[in-house]
């Protein structure tokens, strides 16, 4: 069995999968309490499954962008599996998972994420005939604007971001912007235990005790507040 755990953003997720297929999942908004939700979720999930916990046998985690407090009870949660059971861990980007929901359109898929002082975190990704899901665009801010300059094929936007965002989108992309429908953008952790899954029949994890979140921006405590 694989969990799934996405604790990036004010909306969480939680996924189980066994024998390469999706058995449970639970998408909630939890807001900043991912540190007493997260834990009761996970069992509760497991108890709906009939499974326990000690029936893991990996976890997949996302590991940002997102919000600092999220990211971390996330990882850390991740990382307490994976030692505790001595299981393999998978850190999968944020956008990533976001992504990967329409990969099979075979179009452009820019994830976005809100990101505060007029900026968006981006990463785009497509699935090619040959080379299979590719990451076109790694993880990083800009603007919508600066976005309709680089991207010029007809493209996909999902992920979390204001009616702002996409009407900016629609303003600056015309045509070329297709935005899913409101339970086209939720981001769900099934989406991120498939990509786990598939990394890890590749023979690829992570390192357990170096893993660290995705931060494209140092938290507001961190920052000086004079020269």
């Amino acid at each position: 069995m694989l969990i799934a755990i996405d604790t990036s953003t004010d909306i969480a997720s939680l996924a189980l999968a066994r024998d390469g297929r999706i058995i449970a999942e639970l998408t909630w908004r939890c807001g900043q309490n991912h540190t007493v939700e997260l834990y009761p979720a996970l069992d509760f999930l497991l108890k709906k499954s009939g499974l326990d916990i000690r029936c893991a046998q990996s976890v997949a985690v996302a590991i940002g962008p997102g919000s600092f407090n999220g990211l971390r009870v996330g990882v850390s949660a991740a990382k307490g599996l994976a030692f505790s059971l001595q299981i393999p861990l998978v850190g999968i980007s944020t956008l990533e998972a976001a992504a990967y929901e329409h990969a099979e359109t075979g179009w452009p898929v820019c994830a976005v994420q809100n990101a505060g002082r007029d900026e968006i975190a981006v990463a785009v990704y497509q699935k090619k005939p040959r080379q299979g899901w590719t990451r076109l665009s790694a993880e990083h801010l800009t603007t919508p604007a600066t976005l309709a300059v680089e991207l010029k094929e007809r493209t996909i936007f999902c992920g979390e971001f204001e009616a702002s965002t996409a009407a900016q989108f629609k303003r600056l992309f015309k045509t070329r912007a297709v935005i899913p429908p409101p339970a086209g953008q939720l981001r769900r952790a099934a989406f991120l235990a498939e990509l786990g899954l598939r990394r890890l029949e590749d023979g690829i994890c992570d390192n357990a005790a170096s893993l660290q979140p995705i931060y494209l921006r140092r938290p507001p405590i961190t920052e000086r507040k004079k020269p």
